[in-house]
């Protein structure tokens, strides 16, 4: 008996002709959020590269210590609600070194924190012949290696390993020389061009720096509005871009154990908490993570000269450091431009859209589905049930499937036009109460 698929009723021989398929599903989802990225001058780490830094990882071998030291304060700051962090390390030096014999150990990475590795060769109580060497870091083991001669020793995370011959007994060889050197304006627009072949939310400038201000703010307008890449930008104090693709960030916090956090420091915070911000998630009255208090604190007038000017600040609330409202540092509203367009909410969901349809018709449309009444139908059957998941997500409301959506052809017979309105969903900011007494 003949078999197989079909495409149309033609067959010749008797038999049976089956296609498996599966339920027309919706191809597009909401896509995930959580990707921060920052420019940092450190003491330790891999130089002018990106390096990924997940929530939760040790840090102490890539970035020179545990995620709890002073030094990694800023980084710390950015995972407190970002799932990744691509980190940045704008500054090289000099590698500390030390030679114990012929033998030189030179510190992996530039940096002054290479200054706190010392190496300790002892004979090995076991074998006679070979010796045990040693990586301390602070006083603390971090490697150790039995081995007859410098031959065999092999670098470690810490320390690269050169010269030949016999080793030395020592009770502990201090690496030294080591500096962080100094970043350069250069050295922001090296990042810039790294991180934008990669995926990500949100970028934050920690300097006050106002050219460099500039610099980012035209990096995120011509990735938003040229590339269709739709990312935003958080630096202190910059209202003036009066761009709903940048967050000015005016004040700084209080954590609970003194430190304070300057307006340029709570930028790695908010940065993290923006990217990790769902699509129907507002931190308008969301607490910085461990703050007691804001620095400086603001008055009523001061608070709401800010708020209209686009900045983005905290306010005192029970022992706590909150943010009073969610906004980015558009404030110049147009009849195409109005001021929903202020709300960082609001933004999330109309760059959601943007991305999930663009990387849906990417993926599943372009070159594989007809140009015609069929095609079109597919397309639009696809945006409504990506819509209808924003609607049941609360991202958006009001959503008439029939109204809403227009998919038709375009100009040429390779384009189609599509408009969709979108309701993005606010959060509830005022209550206004009227207590009437019987």
């Amino acid at each position: 008996m003949a078999g197989g698929t079909w495409n149309s009723q033609n067959k010749v021989r008797p038999g049976v002709y089956i296609n498996v398929v599966t339920e027309p599903k919706a191809l597009g989802t909401i896509g995930e959020r959580g990707i921060v990225a920052l420019p940092l001058s450190l003491t330790w780490g891999p130089v002018k590269q990106l390096i990924t830094v997940e929530a939760g990882a040790d840090t102490t071998s890539v970035l020179g210590y545990d995620i709890n030291d002073p030094k990694m304060l800023l980084i710390r700051e950015a995972l407190k609600r970002a799932k990744t962090l691509l980190l940045y390390r704008l500054n090289d030096g000099v590698k500390a070194t030390v030679t114990q014999g012929t033998l030189t150990a030179t510190a992996k990475y530039s940096g002054e924190r290479g200054n706190d590795i010392s190496i300790v060769i002892q004979a090995n109580i076991d074998d006679a012949a070979k010796f045990d060497v040693k990586t301390l870091v602070s006083g603390v083991v971090v490697d150790t290696q039995v081995v007859a001669n410098i031959a065999g020793l092999v670098s470690n995370a810490w320390v690269d390993f050169t010269g030949t011959g016999t080793l030395t007994a020592t009770a502990g060889a201090a690496l030294v020389g080591g500096t962080n050197g100094t970043a350069s304006n250069a050295d922001h627009t090296t990042f810039l061009a790294a991180l934008e072949l990669q995926d990500f939310n949100t970028v934050g400038l920690t300097t006050d720096d106002p050219t460099l201000k500039a610099v980012y703010v035209a990096f995120v307008k011509r990735l938003r509005d040229g590339e269709g890449k739709k990312v935003q930008a958080v630096m202190p104090s910059y209202p003036a871009a009066d761009y709903d693709g940048v967050i000015s960030v005016k004040n700084g916090v209080i954590l609970s154990d003194g430190t304070t956090i300057t307006a340029a420091q709570a930028v790695a915070w908010v940065a993290g908490a923006t990217a990790g911000a769902t699509v129907n998630q507002s931190l308008t009255y969301a607490a910085y993570d461990d703050a007691v208090d804001v620095a400086p604190r603001y008055t009523n007038a001061q608070i709401e000269d800010a708020l209209k000017a686009g900045e983005l600040l905290f306010t005192a609330s029970n022992s706590r450091a909150i943010v009073e409202q969610d906004i980015n540092t558009f404030h110049t509203f147009t009849t195409e431009k109005g001021k929903q367009l202020r709300k960082n909410r609001v933004i999330r969901v109309l760059d959601s859209i943007a991305i999930d349809l663009k990387h849906t018709f990417e993926n599943f449309y372009i070159g594989k589905v007809d140009n015609n009444a069929d095609g079109r139908n597919l397309l639009k059957n696809e945006i409504v049930s990506y819509m209808n998941t924003l609607q049941n997500s609360n991202a958006i409301q009001n959503f008439d499937s029939q109204n809403d959506v227009t998919v038709t052809a375009g100009t040429e017979s390779d384009s189609v036009y599509a408009e969709i309105m979108p309701q993005p969903v606010d959060s509830i900011e005022k209550l206004y109460l009227k207590v009437r007494v019987k």
